[in-house]
């Protein structure tokens, strides 16, 4: 099925037209005044024989040419001559034609590699990124995106993806081999050591505030034949006992007490890597935590936390955010210009990004070309294309005309002189 071409630009169409039919009319008038000079000069000798001779040649020259730019487009004088109307004829070869021209010198690995080395990608990058202005841009479009695309997922759509997608998939992937190497990094590390001085100093803090409520869950334990006044010291020194030594174990960073937890941890990591039955353990708790109803609540909440947090940080264009992003955008720019072999790296993952996609959908870019063109109707085409390149064609018939001239003038002077 044929369907008619779109004009994008209208105006820019009045255009071409109005040079066309100039054109046009100039090969014409060239064609009509060489007839007329031939016929002015029709059996004359000496100069005017040279004269006649060149208007001849030009009139062929001119009619010769006519015939094949006209030939392109249409039939001449309307009659059905072969091998003419070439383009609505023939637009299906003209678009194979087409695809097969830009799939040889334009979608080529090699001429993909060289426009990207020429183009030096990475260093205009960098000498556009380092105008804080120009970073500023980038940042403020991509927190606009990003903040329309935030307000858009619906907590909906998220509670689908952690019950459908995350936790299915949490639930295949063993926990122990994650939990246990991540574990080993920590006490290796010592990261841990941070987060044992704050449960020591909460520890601390809540026992020196609630000693009456650590005297009665403690009492609550003492024998019933106990009297209330033993059952009172022994509380009381054990709050105290248990003070000092917290206190001890959050003031001397080599307690035996943390040695000890580190020796914990250490074992449970070995444990959790190659002990089956604290593996078994393991699953079975994380198989107890995701089955929990909870679960899925928490999520939401977090996400919705996270969301709203991102969202206010987002809408303040004078905040720490995107003054860090910014600062950072900039940064990466001057530092493009200032590591040739980082702009090397990112100029050749480029051009291998290039050159996959061309490799995986060239053939479907080009493809186009046809499938476009085998849609069109074909004297609407033929119209299209003259008026974009009928303009240019004229001089064919201008040339042809000059130098059909010029050539019969030569002839008839070999002529005279033979």
């Amino acid at each position: 099925m044929s369907v008619p071409l779109i004009t994008a630009a209208p105006e820019l169409d009045e255009e071409r037209r109005r040079g066309l039919r100039r054109m046009r009319s100039l090969a014409v008038g060239l064609l009509l005044f060489a007839a007329v000079v031939y016929l002015a000069t029709l059996d004359e000798d000496g100069f005017l024989g040279f004269v006649n001779a060149g208007a001849e040649a030009s009139m062929v020259g001119a009619i010769a040419d006519w015939f094949a730019v006209t030939a392109l487009f249409k039939h001449p004088l309307g009659l059905p001559i072969p091998h003419t109307a070439l383009i609505p004829r023939r637009k299906e070869m003209l678009g194979r034609s087409l695809e097969e021209f830009v799939g040889e010198n334009f979608l080529h690995e090699q001429v993909i590699r060289e426009r990207m080395q020429v183009a030096e990608l990475s260093r205009r990058v960098g000498d556009w990124l380092v105008v804080e202005e120009h970073a500023r841009r980038v940042v403020d479009e991509a927190a606009s995106v990003l903040h329309i695309g935030l307000t858009r997922v619906r907590d909906e759509d998220i509670a689908v993806l952690v019950e459908e997608a995350l936790l299915p998939r949490l639930r295949a992937e063993p926990i122990s081999p994650v939990a246990g190497s991540l574990l080993a990094e920590v006490v290796r590390d010592k990261a841990h050591h941070g987060l044992v001085d704050l449960a020591l100093d909460e520890a601390y803090r809540w026992l020196d505030q609630n000693e009456d409520t650590f005297s009665d869950i403690v009492g609550e334990r003492a024998p019933w034949w106990s009297p209330p006044a033993v059952n009172d010291r022994v509380t009381r020194r054990i709050h105290v006992e248990l003070l000092a030594w917290i206190s001890d174990i959050r003031n001397d960073p080599v307690h035996h007490a943390r040695i000890a937890l580190d020796s914990v941890l250490a074992q449970l990591a070995e444990d959790l890597l190659h002990d089956p039955a604290t593996q078994a353990r393991a699953e079975a708790l994380k198989e107890r935590v995701f089955d929990h109803p909870q679960i899925l609540v928490t999520a939401i909440s977090l996400w919705k936390a996270f969301r709203v947090a991102l969202l206010h940080a987002l809408a303040d264009d004078d905040g720490p955010l995107l003054r860090r992003a910014v600062a950072e955008l900039t940064a990466f720019g001057q530092r493009l210009l200032d590591d040739a072999e980082l702009r090397a790296k990112l100029d050749q993952y480029a051009a291998d990004f290039a050159v996959f996609v061309v490799d995986r959908y060239g053939a479907e870019l080009t493809t186009v070309i046809t499938h476009t063109i085998d849609r069109w109707d074909g004297k609407e085409a033929a119209r299209k294309i003259e008026l974009h390149v009928g303009r240019d064609l004229q001089f064919i018939r201008i040339n042809g005309t000059i130098v059909g001239g010029l050539v019969g003038v030569l002839i008839h002077t070999v002529a005279v002189l033979t």
